[in-house]
């Protein structure tokens, strides 16, 4: 499990749309924001990814200026994934390997329905320095129960402001 104040784990994944997203080679001005999401069958996820695409220019404005969602799905489950929720701002990436899923954390579970993926990831949040450490993280063990994004954001701004150090080092 990632600690604050460490290092976190490595991630790179391949970008719908082209491309990779490598956390070591994110510059974000102040952060960077990892959305990891269950996938393109997850309706609780398709509401969630759906506002944090339309509030990209408000993390943005918040010093996070590096924002991208992260599933297991395979490359056409993430197209779908983009076309079927309208997403047009957030970088969607995919191919998070079940490895990397537990070095991050992440709970998994088995798919119980026809239209879920054999295992998964629960979702989870993580908020990263420039110098790649772990500022701030929450996962959860259900598709529900997020932090809500526009939280996230007044946080980040106050944070922004005050200066607060990572908690949780321990």
């Amino acid at each position: 499990m990632p600690k604050p104040r460490q290092p976190a784990p490595p991630l790179d994944v391949e970008l719908v749309g082209g491309g990779r997203w490598v956390l070591a080679e994110q510059r974000p001005q102040l952060w960077s924001v990892i959305v990891f999401y269950r996938g393109v069958h997850c309706n609780v996820c398709r509401g969630y990814i759906g506002e944090l695409d339309r509030l990209v220019d408000d993390f943005a404005a918040a010093g996070a200026t590096s924002v991208v969602a992260v599933s297991g799905n395979d490359e056409a489950d993430a197209k779908r994934t983009v076309q079927e929720w309208g997403l047009n701002r957030v970088q969607i990436g995919f191919g998070h390997s079940l490895d990397s899923m537990r070095a991050w954390g992440l709970y998994l579970s088995k798919g119980i329905r026809d239209n879920q993926p054999d295992e998964y990831n629960e979702p989870g949040l993580f908020i990263i320095k420039p110098d790649g450490t772990l500022y701030a993280s929450v996962v959860g063990t259900m598709p529900f129960m997020r932090p809500p994004l526009p939280d996230v954001l007044e946080t980040l701004r106050w944070v922004n402001e005050h200066d607060y150090p990572a908690r949780g080092e321990l």
